[in-house]
């Protein structure tokens, strides 16, 4: 054909588009990265008007402005993930849509590493990101301004990498990035994490004992906490006084028993503080039950191919994307291992067992010294529990397709788990509409009474975005000084406030708000209330 020829190479020929352009091994990982995007876009709505800490963290910036306070507990981090939308946009909508392909992304890359490290099983590793993507609240928090998802995804990110057993100068770059990544979003979750990583790498325990491992560890602890470190210094007076001030805005920090305060919010509200008049439902426990079954039982399955020593198996035909054989023979669930990946099957019972001590590090500060409860506090917890979860997952899904009875039983409590989560991520985004909706109505009510800019609030919940939509500076903590307006839930005006004019608001998601201004507001406004 005028002299040109069409050169086929071998790669070309033999190997399929969708294979060159996405490798088997990543393709389960990848699903389960667009059905998180997928399930929080449709579940949560993008127009989710900004929750309480969302306005602390997007009011840094002049489209959001005025800026509310920024306590002690808080980081920079959040901050930094909004600041490519929010430093030039107030669309809600936009900082939601950049959150939710931030937090997929971010999902993608906190699971990846561990391809290598289950190279005997690297569909676990779709399906351990799935497990947790179907949680309600990593499905609610997926397009959220908070930093948890991050913090997990950095831990898991961090002892995927940690595990090689052949790590490269970006091996180690990946470990200091993966912790000082949770670190800067949540300092002492980075600490957590980093403490039993620590404790391996000098020891020796499950690889080499590694100084470069370390360093690794120690630089990205110290890269995450220096801006903390660096504003305790500059606007609390030392890294201590930071620490008491902390402590105080979260109720006190001690050892107490706090799991009956998870157990009550794994169901909602976002926040159980206090958890004392909400109950413990059942039915909403069921990844709490399910969770140690799996992670006992995929334990149990690296454990006896362990001492097998081939991590071979006699097995019937299954789905490819599962990573397991297509044919009825004695064969190895993995191809020739790739560089880095650890020699099956003993270090994969290595890492799963690290995955757990690094996951039950992270969340007994929660369990023992916090005085109440939110789910997203232990989403680290559940990214890293996760990956033994779906290893013991696919070991039930390899016995099931000889028993037609644990087949149904598997697939009724996969159906049941997500028929319980997903609802979840539903109802609770709606609830969240419904009460953040509130401070719109309050703010109505306040401006019928003629407060407006510049305005002081107090009041007995809700103080700081109330005032932040009201365009009021917000006083949560009753001084010398009066407000301009007492907003209050089902609470008693203190003495002072006994002649205020009290003024009920209208049509509330959540019943009993009251606005309560001084009789001199009130009658100064009235003519121009009744001229609108």
């Amino acid at each position: 054909m005028g002299g040109r020829q069409l050169v086929v190479t071998e790669y070309d020929a033999g190997t399929p588009l969708r294979a060159r352009v996405l490798p088997r091994d990543q393709r389960p990982l990848v699903a389960a990265c667009a059905g998180f995007a997928l399930l929080s876009f449709v579940l949560v709505p993008l127009t989710l008007t900004l929750g309480w800490d969302e306005i602390v963290y997007a009011s840094r910036f002049g489209p959001y402005a005025p800026a509310t306070p920024f306590s002690a507990p808080r980081t920079r981090g959040v901050p930094l993930l909004i600041a490519p939308v929010a430093a030039w946009s107030d669309s809600v909508v936009l900082l939601r849509v950049w959150l939710t392909v931030l937090a997929t992304g971010a999902l993608y890359l906190g699971f990846r590493p561990w391809i290598r490290v289950l190279a005997v099983r690297p569909a676990a590793v779709g399906v351990a990101a799935g497990l947790y993507g179907t949680l309600w609240f990593a499905l609610f928090y997926a397009g959220a301004a908070m930093p948890n998802h991050y913090t997990a995804m950095g831990a898991v990110a961090a002892v995927g990498l940690f595990l090689r057993t052949a790590p490269t100068p970006l091996t180690y770059a990946g470990i200091g990035a993966g912790l000082a990544v949770a670190t800067l979003m949540r300092p002492n979750d980075g600490a957590a994490v980093a403490a039993p990583l620590l404790l391996v790498a000098l020891l020796g325990l499950i690889a080499p004992r590694s100084w470069a491992r370390v360093l690794a560890v120690l630089g990205g602890v110290v890269a995450g906490a220096l801006p903390w470190v660096i504003e305790a210094y500059v606007r609390f007076g030392g890294v201590r006084e930071r620490l008491v001030d902390a402590s105080d805005v979260q109720g006190g920090l001690r050892p107490l028993a706090a799991i009956t305060a998870q157990f009550t919010a794994v169901d909602g509200p976002l926040l159980c503080r206090p958890c004392g008049a909400d109950q413990i439902r059942v039915v909403a426990l069921e990844w709490w039950i399910l969770l140690p079954v799996l992670v006992g039982f995929g334990l149990w399955a690296a454990g006896r191919s362990a001492g097998s020593g081939a991590g071979c198996r006699q097995s019937a035909a299954a789905p490819s994307w599962l990573g397991a054989p297509t044919r009825r023979s004695r064969t190895c669930h993995s191809p020739a291992p790739l560089r880095g990946a650890p020699k099956p099957p003993r270090a994969t019972r290595g890492a799963l067992w690290l995955a757990v001590v690094v996951g039950v590090c992270a969340a007994l500060p929660y369990l023992l010294l916090v005085p109440y409860g939110a789910p997203r506090f232990l989403l680290p917890s559940h990214a890293l529990l996760a990956l033994p979860a779906a290893v013991g997952l696919l070991a039930l899904v390899d016995r099931a397709r000889a028993s037609r009875v644990l087949a149904a039983a598997l697939a009724v409590v996969l159906v049941g788990h997500l028929a319980v989560q997903l609802p979840l991520a539903h109802g609770n985004g709606r609830i969240q509409a419904g009460a953040r909706g509130d401070w719109a109505r309050v703010t109505a009510v306040l401006r019928e009474q003629g407060v407006r800019a510049p305005c002081v609030l107090q009041g007995n919940t809700s103080v700081i975005p109330l005032a932040y939509v009201s365009g009021c500076a917000a006083d949560p903590r009753s001084g010398p000084e009066r407000p301009t307006a007492l907003v209050l839930r089902n609470g008693q005006p203190p003495p002072w406030a006994r002649d205020w004019r009290s003024h009920p608001v209208p049509d509330t998601y959540a019943p009993g708000w009251t606005v309560l201004v001084p009789p001199r507001t009130a009658i100064r406004n009235t003519p121009t209330d009744m001229r609108s």
